[in-house]
């Protein structure tokens, strides 16, 4: 057997080589080549071996990286930055979380959301900053050919994704009435350091994430949601029980369930099977088994990317950040 330490640190770098080439690669050459560098690094894979297993994560690490100003600079000048700033890093990691809050996420969920009848309280666990909140509030521009506007007009922000599969796009945004979110650390977009991490969560290369995260800010400044500080588990029965008579409850989440432990992965999936509320659910392959046990047989085994279910039925393959989307 292996010493613990080392087999840590090989656990570290298969993470971090799986990272590049599973995610990283085709989306940030920046991250690719530094998730590969630390790969091939015993003493950095060290250092990351030290955190809590559940701090080791590559994007949270990373963004770290970003928000003490690491440069875009070559593998081994990121690697001798790491070196130098791991304790400033470790600080950061330690008292942060994987928040990413892509609002492009919102034109995957739009298909299933304009299906369901309104008005619509909309109602989003691990929201972040709120801001897959407003898919009302967006415009959505599909395989560059479909646009669906806000009833206002077109907005500043515009998401875009192609899709394959037959998606049923919709004609228009639902009426969604209320926004309400639960976090264990809600982030708020009126505060400048919450903006310095949120943008720290994008990954290098993608100036467009950038930009539409401040515009879907202004948004949420313009017209805040209810955000709750606490545990989903324990919150998401009285937020449903609180939408009033004629209101449908939707619950929603993106990439967020991942970061539970099986035990609350399943409590929360018989929350949804009982408290009656219609629920869209955005997560990777293995996260809800029960829910992958619905993709059709022949995809079973098909590739890395997330599903998206309806009331715990899959619907369709979809990227991360909602940039394509393959319909069931």
């Amino acid at each position: 057997m292996r010493p613990l330490d080392v087999d840590n640190r090989m656990d570290v770098a298969a993470r971090f080589a799986d990272f590049a080439h599973h995610e990283a690669y085709g989306n940030s050459e920046r991250y690719d080549n530094w998730c590969q560098a630390i790969a091939a690094d015993h003493e950095v894979c060290g250092l990351i071996a030290d955190l809590p297993a559940h701090k080791q994560q590559p994007n949270l690490v990373l963004a770290a990286t970003r928000y003490l100003g690491v440069p875009e600079a070559p593998p081994e000048v990121f690697l001798a930055w790491l070196r130098e700033h791991w304790n400033d890093v470790r600080r950061e990691v330690l008292a942060r979380s994987t928040q990413t809050n892509e609002a492009g996420r919102t034109a995957v969920i739009l298909p299933l959301l304009a299906q369901l009848d309104g008005p619509i309280a909309l109602i989003e666990v691990g929201a972040s900053a709120g801001l897959c909140l407003y898919p009302d509030r967006y415009s959505h521009v599909y395989d560059d050919a479909v646009r669906i506007d806000p009833p206002a007009g077109p907005s500043t922000v515009v998401t875009r994704c192609a899709t394959t599969g037959g998606v049923p796009l919709p004609q228009q945004v639902p009426e969604i009435v209320s926004r309400f979110g639960v976090d264990l650390n809600p982030l708020d977009v009126s505060d400048p350091d919450d903006m310095r991490w949120l943008h720290a969560l994008i990954w290098p290369g993608q100036n467009d994430r950038d930009e539409r995260l401040d515009a879907a800010a202004a948004i949420a400044r313009a017209e805040p949601p209810t955000l709750v500080r606490g545990d989903l588990n324990e919150q998401i029965e009285s937020i449903v029980d609180a939408v009033p008579a004629g209101v449908t409850p939707v619950v929603q989440h993106t990439a967020v369930l991942a970061y539970l432990d099986a035990a609350g992965r399943d409590r929360f999936y018989g929350q949804m099977a009982r408290l009656g509320a219609r629920w869209i659910s955005f997560e990777g392959r293995g996260v809800f088994p029960q829910i992958d046990r619905t993709i059709p047989g022949r995809r079973q085994r098909d590739d890395n990317r997330f599903v998206l279910a309806l009331d715990g039925q899959a619907q369709a393959f979809a990227a991360p950040h909602g940039q394509r989307m393959h319909w069931l």
